[in-house]
């Protein structure tokens, strides 16, 4: 069996669209980061987008697990022309493609960006690599809330609506695994 586990980066108090932008992770919490890093397996493999919340997070984490290089595979979703906008902004821009892009997720996409379906293609990538090059292994993957919410769609059989219901906090945990089965959902959204 291979098991992910899925944490969403630290906290960037962003009040805007965050998606490409490469803005920091809040890490200043130590004691819930050693709580999440106690509540990690010790001899999994720590992988993490190549935006800076999650590369920083990822080595806040690392703590002699062995680290693969930072992958832009596991970044968020494109926000394209909304990213750094406010979503009052972006749904004054685009109203009609705002409100379709969250209560019907799939193939619309933003102005300059990518669907929820070309986000979960490119995140499916990534984990098809993982299983075939660390069968068997525990992988935490630092990533961001749109990648961890394709993997719940995927693991527990899930519509994009009923992923995207699902709360995934910074610095919390998501777990799915994969096995001859198939795909299992374990713990959504955990904050140790």
């Amino acid at each position: 069996m291979t098991r992910f586990w899925w944490v969403r980066h630290g906290p960037t108090h962003e009040k805007a669209f965050v998606g490409w932008r490469d803005v920091p992770a809040d890490l200043s919490d130590t004691a819930r980061i050693a709580r999440l890093d106690a509540h990690l397996p010790k001899g999994a493999l720590i992988v993490s987008s190549d935006l800076l919340r999650a590369s920083a997070t990822a080595t806040a984490l690392a703590n002699g697990r062995e680290a693969l290089p930072a992958d832009p595979a596991l970044r968020e979703i494109n926000f394209g022309a909304w990213d750094g906008m406010h979503w009052s902004q972006a749904s004054a821009r685009d109203p009609d493609l705002t409100r379709a892009f969250w209560e019907t997720p799939g193939d619309i996409a933003p102005p300059e960006g990518e669907s929820w379906n070309a986000v979960a293609a490119r995140v499916d990538g990534f984990v098809a690599r993982m299983l075939a090059t660390h069968p068997g292994r525990d992988i935490v993957a630092v990533a961001h809330f749109g990648v961890i919410l394709t993997r719940v769609q995927q693991a527990g059989h899930l519509t994009a609506e009923a992923a995207l219901a699902h709360r995934v906090e910074p610095l919390s945990v998501t777990r799915t695994e994969h096995s001859a089965e198939g795909w299992h959902l374990g713990e959504i959204g955990t904050c140790p």
